[in-house]
């Protein structure tokens, strides 16, 4: 549903099934939770989307993610920080043509308009200390962007192997 509110819930209508109701899902940390509320069982469409909204709600402080609704990312296996929106990487110069050399640079994306980022010197800060302001920054643009910080989570590595070996057996 486009309206504000709907985030998560879709309307289910399948006359022949005779399957009229509301479907949740909850996506957060790769896991999916999802539940249908059917119109028969809540005695109407408005008192099921309500129940399917309560449940919503309900689910995401559970599991601890923001009630928001923009699309929260919470973990990805191609982040090698363990922080999601900061990242290592090498800057070659700044605005003012001095060298910069390896940062922890920090992405984050206001309610609308383009991408935002800001650097921490590794060279200037120390590694440690980069990092630090690097993380804190970035738990205080979740604050802003999503009402409050979202979980820290480790991140799994996995060999080379291993990663060859989940993608045999995918396309097996």
């Amino acid at each position: 549903m486009t309206a504000r509110g709907y985030k998560s819930i879709s309307r289910i209508d399948h006359p022949k099934k005779n399957t009229h109701g509301w479907y949740v899902r909850v996506a957060f940390k790769g896991a999916i939770h999802s539940r249908f509320f059917s119109d028969s069982g809540y005695r109407g469409k408005r008192p099921a989307l309500q129940a399917a909204r309560t449940w919503r709600d309900a689910k995401e402080r559970e599991l601890g993610k923001p009630r928001t609704e923009r699309s929260v990312i919470a973990v990805s296996p191609r982040n090698r920080t363990g922080v999601i929106g900061v990242r290592r990487t090498t800057k070659a110069r700044t605005r003012d043509g001095s060298k910069v050399g390896p940062v922890y640079e920090v992405t984050w994306r206001p309610a609308s308009g383009p991408m935002h980022r800001t650097t921490f010197s590794i060279t200037k800060f120390g590694k440690d200390e980069a990092f630090r302001r690097a993380c804190a920054f970035r738990k205080e643009k979740e604050r802003e962007m999503y009402g409050a910080e979202l979980p820290s989570l480790k991140v799994q590595r996995r060999s080379i192997t291993t990663r060859l070996s989940l993608l045999r057996d995918f396309y097996v």
